[in-house]
């Protein structure tokens, strides 16, 4: 019966348990909907079993769906382990890099990546940005080699240094009657409606930290789930916010938004590279610790 399984129905099948969604998983592997269900549909009946169930609009994995989910991830996590055995025979002319980062840090880790890229340009890197849910989740599911990140979990084991420092401030739009103001209290921030990011974020903790430690409550006006909005919402005149020094680049420049002097701030934490302790690395990751470390990459 296993023998009709193929590898290409366990990549479906893994990729169906990640995205929980036919049409995205779909998509995510650039196949039509009709030709992804069918393969599922034959990957069950060489299993013998059902390998999900529709609940409305949702979609779930039956007990032999997620048993099969689990043995795809362990062949496929296998598989893509010989192949960095085999690229560590010939050396670094061949292999690939998986990586995951925060979305805040890409505004600084491309630079990284592109003298990786550079240095090593038969390397395949596997790059995917995503919030800190998704990192977190990728993270227990062992699903790249490095994470770049702004905080480490402390309910995984993990190895960790920090590469960059990561300076949180206060912005406000050009023209609001806090700019060129010096030392500003934090009282002063109390009736300011702010712009926040989504609860989970390394950014909304600091900013509510900071609130607490203060004892001041600044109106929320919108929750929302990237820099990008944020920014564009804060140039707009909605409220101020605390962001990320490295992605105001631009919008400084162009004089859109305006550093706060608030007494506090800037608040600086750091940005660190972690794997997991059990890991095996890649030679490619290895490489790409050493460069960021200022060895020999």
């Amino acid at each position: 019966m296993l023998r009709r399984v193929t590898l290409h129905q366990l990549r479906l099948l893994a990729a169906l348990s990640q995205h929980m969604n036919m049409t995205r998983a779909a998509e995510n592997l650039h196949m039509t909907p009709s030709a992804f269900s069918i393969q599922i549909k034959q990957l069950a009946d060489a299993l013998g079993a059902p390998l999900h169930e529709q609940a409305g609009k949702k979609l779930f994995l039956t007990e032999a769906g997620q048993a099969g989910a689990r043995a795809a991830r362990e062949i496929l996590a296998r598989l893509d382990m010989l192949g960095q055995e085999l690229a560590e025979m010939r050396g670094l002319e061949r292999g690939e890099l998986r990586l995951a980062m925060i979305t805040t840090a890409r505004y600084f880790a491309t630079r990284l990546i592109g003298d990786f890229c550079r240095l090593h340009p038969k390397i395949e890197l596997i790059m995917e940005v995503v919030n800190r849910d998704q990192m977190l989740e990728r993270m227990a599911q062992n699903r790249d080699d490095l994470y770049i990140m702004g905080r480490i979990p402390q309910d995984m084991e993990v190895e960790a240094f920090a590469i960059a420092e990561n300076p949180l401030v206060v912005v406000a739009p050009d023209g609001h009657p806090l700019c060129g103001s010096r030392k500003i209290a934090a009282k002063s921030l109390e009736n300011e409606p702010f712009l926040l990011r989504e609860p989970g974020s390394g950014t909304r903790q600091a900013t509510e930290r900071y609130f607490a430690r203060h004892d001041i409550h600044p109106p929320t006006r919108m929750t929302l789930g990237s820099d990008e909005t944020i920014k564009q919402a804060v140039a707009a005149g909605l409220g101020l916010a605390v962001l990320s020094r490295h992605v105001l680049t631009l919008e400084m420049a162009n004089g859109l938004l305006r550093e706060l002097d608030v007494q506090g701030f800037p608040i600086v934490g750091h940005w660190y590279v972690a794997y997991l302790k059990a890991k095996r690395l890649p030679p490619a990751a290895t490489a790409f610790l050493e460069m960021i470390k200022g060895g020999q990459a």
